[in-house]
C-alpha cells in the first residue's frame, strides 16, 4: 500500500525545534541571498507612491514612480491599504516588508495543509509546515514576489483562510471579497463558489457552506468597492470606467515574465497584442477548467477544487506575472500528498517552479521575445505549459476512472441478471433488472 509524503512525515516526526531550526536558516539564506542579489523590491516602492498619492489627495491613475515610471494598475481600494507604508522611512519599509512576506509563506504553507489534509494533528501541521516552508521560498514565484516586494502572498493566504474555515463560519468569504477589491482576479473563486454552491443546493435543497461563502465574499467586495467610491470618486470613476480595460498599462503581453496564455501567444504569434486568439483559447480552456474545478467541489475534493481555479484564473489574465503563481505552493503540497506512484510528476512539476527555465531566454530592454525560436518559446512558456499538462492529465484520470467504474457495473449487472435466471427467477425478473439498472445510471449521471 503507497503512502504519502505527508503520510511519511507523520509517520517519522522530526523535533519541532529541528523543524523550526532549518525554517530560520533557511530564511536567513533566503534573507542573504536576495540582498546579495541587490534586490530593489520596485513594487512595493511603487505601493508606497500610491499611498503618498492618496493622502496628498493627488491623481492616483496619473501617478507614475520609480525609474522605470510605472503607474497604478489596482482597484483604489488598494492605495488605501498603502497608507501606512508612508509611515515609516524607505529602509525600515523593505525590512518590514521582507518579513512579513516571510511569514506569509509559513501561513501560506499551513493554509495549503490544512486544505489539502485538514486531518493533521496540530503538531504535525506545525512541523510539517516548518519543512515545506523551508523547501517552497527558493521557488521562482515566492523568491521574485519577495524581490519586487509584491503582495501575492496576501492574497493567497486571503483566500485560503477563506476555504479552510469551519462549516458554518460566519467569516468565510471575507477574505476572498477583500483579496477581489484589491485585485480582482480573486474573483474567480466567487464563480466557482456560486455554481457549486448552486448545484449542490439543486441536489440537497439547502443553504451550503458554498452559497454562504460566495454572498459573503460578494457583499464584502461591493461594500468596500462603494466605500472607496465614496471616499475617492474621481478616482473610482477613472478606474471603473477606463484604467480597468487598458490591459496595456500593466505591461507588455509578449515579456517573458508573462506567464498566461496571452503572453504565450503573443511571443508565439511574435506580436503584442494577440487578439482573438486569446479572447477565444482563454474562453475555451478557461471554461473546460473552471468545469473540472465544479466537478471537484461538487463531489467533495475542495482542494483540487480551489487549486485548478486558481491557476485558472492565472492563465486567462491578460497579465500573470511570474510571481503571480505562487500558487505553486499548495499545488505542490497537492501533488506531494497524493504522490503515490506519480511521484516523477511532483519532481517535474517542482523543477518546473525552482528551476527560473523562463529567465534562461533573452529578456533584456529591447523586446527581444518577439524573436524567440522554438526552445525559447517553450522556456518561456513553462508554467502555463505546466497547468495545462495536469489539467489534460486530471481530465483524462477522471475520464479513466468513469470507464473503470462503468464496466465493473456492466460486469455486476450481468452477473446478476445471470444468477436471476439460473435460479429460475425468470426472463422477466432479468428486464426488469436491466430496466432497474439502467434508471440507477441515469440517476447517478443526473
Amino acid at each position: 500500500m503507497s503512502v504519502s509524503v505527508l503520510s511519511k512525515t507523520r509517520a517519522r516526526p522530526w523535533p519541532l525545534v529541528t523543524a523550526a531550526a532549518v525554517c530560520l536558516l533557511s530564511f536567513a539564506a533566503f534573507w542573504v541571498a536576495q540582498r546579495l542579489a541587490h534586490v530593489n523590491m520596485l513594487d512595493v516602492m511603487v505601493y508606497r507612491a500610491e499611498g503618498e498619492t492618496v493622502r496628498a489627495g493627488g491623481d492616483l491613475y496619473a501617478m507614475r514612480a520609480t525609474s522605470a515610471n510605472l503607474g497604478m494598475t489596482y482597484p483604489p481600494f488598494a492605495a488605501l491599504l498603502f497608507v501606512p507604508l508612508t509611515l515609516v522611512g524607505v529602509p525600515l519599509m523593505r525590512t518590514l516588508t521582507t518579513a512579513g512576506n516571510l511569514l506569509l509563506v509559513v501561513a501560506l504553507v499551513q493554509l495549503s495543509l490544512q486544505l489539502v489534509r485538514p486531518s493533521l494533528s496540530r503538531a504535525d501541521l506545525w512541523r510539517t509546515t516548518l519543512w515545506v516552508a523551508a523547501v517552497v521560498v527558493w521557488c521562482e514565484p515566492v523568491w521574485t514576489t519577495l524581490r519586487y516586494g509584491q503582495i501575492n502572498l496576501l492574497i493567497a493566504v486571503a483566500v485560503l483562510w477563506d476555504l479552510t474555515r469551519r462549516r458554518g463560519s460566519r467569516w468565510a468569504g471575507l477574505g476572498i471579497g477583500l483579496a477581489t477589491a484589491v485585485k480582482l482576479t480573486p474573483g474567480l473563486f466567487v464563480v466557482l463558489l456560486l455554481v457549486a454552491g448552486l448545484l449542490l443546493w439543486r441536489r440537497d435543497r439547502t443553504w451550503n457552506t458554498w452559497l454562504r461563502t460566495a454572498a459573503t465574499a460578494t457583499g464584502v467586495f461591493l461594500g468596500t468597492t462603494l466605500a472607496v467610491a465614496l471616499a475617492l470618486p474621481a478616482d473610482s470613476k477613472r478606474f471603473w470606467t477606463q484604467t480597468l480595460f487598458e490591459t496595456g498599462r500593466v505591461g507588455f503581453a509578449e515579456e517573458t515574465a508573462n506567464q498566461s496564455i496571452r503572453g504565450v501567444l503573443a511571443r508565439l504569434m511574435h506580436t503584442d497584442d494577440p487578439g482573438m486568439w486569446w479572447a477565444v483559447t482563454a474562453a475555451v480552456l478557461g471554461g473546460a477548467a473552471m468545469v473540472l474545478a465544479v466537478r471537484a467541489a461538487v463531489r467533495g475534493d475542495k482542494a483540487v477544487a480551489v487549486i485548478v481555479c486558481a491557476f485558472t484564473a492565472l492563465m486567462i489574465s491578460p497579465i500573470s506575472w511570474s510571481h503571480h503563481w505562487v500558487w505553486c505552493v499548495p499545488l505542490l503540497i497537492l501533488l506531494a500528498d497524493r504522490a503515490t506512484r506519480a511521484w516523477p510528476v511532483t519532481g517535474a512539476v517542482a523543477l518546473a517552479f525552482a528551476s527560473f527555465a523562463l529567465w534562461w531566454v533573452p529578456h533584456d530592454p529591447g523586446r527581444p521575445e518577439l524573436d524567440q525560436n522554438a526552445g525559447q518559446m517553450v522556456l518561456s512558456a513553462i508554467y502555463p505549459l505546466t497547468a495545462t499538462a495536469l489539467l489534460v492529465g486530471y481530465a483524462w484520470t477522471l475520464r479513466r476512472r468513469v470507464a473503470v467504474k462503468d464496466r465493473a457495473e456492466a460486469k455486476d449487472q450481468a452477473e446478476a441478471k445471470d444468477q436471476a435466471v439460473a435460479t429460475g427467477q425468470g426472463e422477466d425478473h432479468a428486464v426488469a433488472t436491466d430496466r432497474a439498472a439502467v434508471r440507477a445510471q441515469a440517476v447517478a449521471k443526473e
